[in-house]
């Protein structure tokens, strides 16, 4: 088993299901101390438990990125459980706006995309803040998004959020760099999870004949860069954006 997270302690938002569920398995067998949380309470436990009979260290909390409160009582319980905390990984997020012209999209929808993507996000970090300070060996992981660095059409909210995390990270990075907390950002395509099953065939189908490696983008896929940016491999990296798309974006 790789250890390249020995005995490190991780939160991950988002990981009931999907790219957190990936990146908190792969965290797990790289030896890290992992909760995973989630708005979707019962399927959070149920991965949590799934990881747990394979013999890895993952307990469940539940989250609500929208509510300020449950943001608190979520990193102060996973803290309490883990002793502390050395990683955090903002995956979390929704993508409702889909589909969507900038006229067809609903004011409400872009405050809820903004609510969650953005400003939770924000309360996360700022949350975690006092644990990671005092680890010494601090580590945000941001998950944005390539549709942002290509401009995709029909998504301008998610687009739009995604390009406020990478802007996050940056400023994050000059912020938290004197505590020794690294910010990075890492910027998936499409990749092919539950989440994205609403996605048009058309919109995977050009993604993968657009790519450099022209085949379908899975969570395990990402994975290696999010240990890698959790790790002491990436200690004098911050403020970077790094995409893992199969070179369908290159910047």
């Amino acid at each position: 088993m790789n250890q390249l997270l020995q005995d490190r302690r991780v939160l991950i938002t988002g990981a009931a299901r999907g790219l957190g569920f990936a990146f908190a398995e792969a965290a797990a067998r790289a030896g890290a101390r992992v909760v995973i949380a989630d708005i979707l309470a019962e399927r959070v436990e149920q991965s949590a438990r799934e990881l747990s009979a394979q013999g890895l260290e993952v307990h469940a909390l539940p989250l609500d990125l929208a509510d300020p409160d449950s943001i608190l009582r979520c990193v102060e319980s996973a803290v309490g459980l883990l002793g502390g905390l050395d990683g955090l990984v903002n995956n979390a997020s929704i993508t409702n706006s889909g589909g969507k012209s900038c006229e067809e999209l609903e004011i409400e929808m872009w405050d809820r995309v903004m609510q969650v993507n953005v400003r939770g996000t924000w309360l996360m970090t700022r949350a975690c803040l006092p644990a990671l300070r005092e680890s010494g060996r601090g580590s945000v992981v941001n998950l944005a998004s390539d549709t942002p660095l290509w401009g995709a059409p029909n998504l301008l909210a998610y687009s739009a959020s995604k390009g406020a995390v990478l802007a996050m990270t940056r400023s994050l990075a000059r912020e938290l760099g004197g505590d020794g907390i690294t910010v990075n950002a890492i910027a998936p395509g499409l990749v092919e999870v539950e989440a994205t099953q609403y996605v048009p065939a058309a919109r995977h189908q050009l993604y993968i004949e657009q790519r450099a490696l022209k085949r379908a983008q899975l969570p395990q896929d990402v994975c290696g860069a999010v240990l890698f940016a959790l790790s002491d491999l990436s200690r004098f990296i911050t403020g970077q954006t790094l995409p893992v798309n199969g070179g369908f974006v290159m910047p």
